[in-house]
């Protein structure tokens, strides 16, 4: 954010609630946690990620778009009736506010891939929804898919992050976890679909901060297949949690280890065992090392997990109280919707902080 003519870095705000049992509460407190951090942003772009949503098309794959025009909504509905049986589609519900204008045209569709289609491609189902996903990014000019998950969902604008909760009628879902980010960009425009969160599959990221190896990040995992479109740095973290932990079936915890890898000379004090598998992930997955200041949140169906940098140059708190494990870049964030916290703390730089439904909290030293 600014102060007069003074650029203060650490601009940009993330939050992300979850509720270890899997009870359903509504997207009212996310929306309250974020508009404590208002200050944080600059109207350029908010957006949340919500799970557990739709649970009477769980076992379908809801894609959120994006379109310019009527000609792009044509062309991708051409495209997906071709590869999927849409099951059922409309426009996202949404409300009228001042402080949120030029919205594209937003629509919704519960799909699955057509069995001859899948059959054809000789991918399993995840891979052939990704392919689809690229396939409408890159080549229908004004269409994008922003969120392709099942029983979850995108909702991102310019906009301030209270205001496109209000926008998208956030309070009216009901899910396990959502998480927020309020934008202040600094090197990448802000427009529709370059908010965050950014999605693939149920994978969500929001982040805070900048990827000073964004360059080699996006041409390492371009190799893959993976096509970097939405014009924000953050876009290249939501294909490397994919492909770290879908596609090469990594834990969390390993992909926490590439992702923010501890320092050589750290390495080299660990025990023997430690030591190998560390040094192991760094050679091997080189390419997939961020560096820069960050802290982020990674959603994903069943869990979060929160990480920040490995010298921890952004903020990140952590609260608990029952079953409820809330994240946030500031505090008041917190105590805002839960002013009795059972547990509050800050994870160490490169430590990621685990939650999963059922499976309690896990923070990896």
């Amino acid at each position: 954010m600014k102060e007069g003519q003074i650029r203060i870095p650490s601009g940009c705000s993330i939050s992300g609630l979850i509720d270890k049992s899997g009870k359903l509460f509504s997207g009212e407190a996310i929306i309250r946690s974020m508009s404590v951090m208002h200050d944080r942003s600059n109207g350029l772009g908010g957006g949340f990620a919500a799970y557990g949503i739709y649970p009477g098309y769980k076992d379908y794959y809801a894609l959120h778009v994006f379109y310019d025009n009527i000609s792009a909504k044509k062309s991708c509905e051409t495209f997906l009736e071709r590869h999927f049986d849409i099951i059922n589609l409309s426009k996202i519900p949404t409300r009228k506010i001042r402080e949120i204008t030029d919205e594209p045209l937003i629509w919704r569709y519960f799909v699955t891939p057509l069995p001859t289609k899948l059959s054809e491609s000789q991918l399993d189902e995840r891979e052939f929804v990704v392919k689809c996903v690229f396939r409408v990014n890159t080549r229908i000019e004004g269409a994008y898919i922003f969120s392709s998950g099942k029983n979850m969902g995108v909702f991102k604008a310019v906009g301030y992050p209270e205001d496109v909760g209000r926008f998208y009628r956030l309070e009216e879902y009901e899910g396990y976890c959502f998480t927020a980010h309020g934008r202040y960009p600094t090197n990448t425009p802000g427009w529709w679909g370059g908010a965050h969160p950014f999605s693939l599959l149920d994978y969500a990221v929001v982040h805070n901060g900048e990827i000073s190896s964004y360059d080699a990040n996006r041409r390492a995992i371009e190799m893959y297949g993976y096509k970097c479109t939405l014009q924000t740095d953050t876009e290249v973290i939501a294909y490397i949690v994919d492909y770290l932990h879908r596609r090469k079936r990594l834990t969390f915890s390993e992909v926490a280890s590439i992702i923010a890898a501890p320092f050589w000379q750290t390495i080299e004090r660990m025990p023997p065992n430690k030591r190998e598998v560390h040094e192991y992930l760094r050679n091997v997955f080189a390419a997939q090392l961020i560096t820069g200041p960050f802290s982020i949140l990674v959603s994903f169906d069943g869990g979060l997990m929160a990480l920040n940098d490995r010298l921890k140059l952004r903020s990140m708190v952590i609260g608990e109280k029952g079953d409820l494990v809330y994240v946030a870049s500031e505090e008041a964030a917190i105590r805002v919707i839960e002013p009795n916290l059972e547990n509050v703390w800050s994870p160490k730089g490169g430590e990621p902080v685990i939650v999963r439904l059922n499976g309690g909290l896990e923070r990896v030293g």
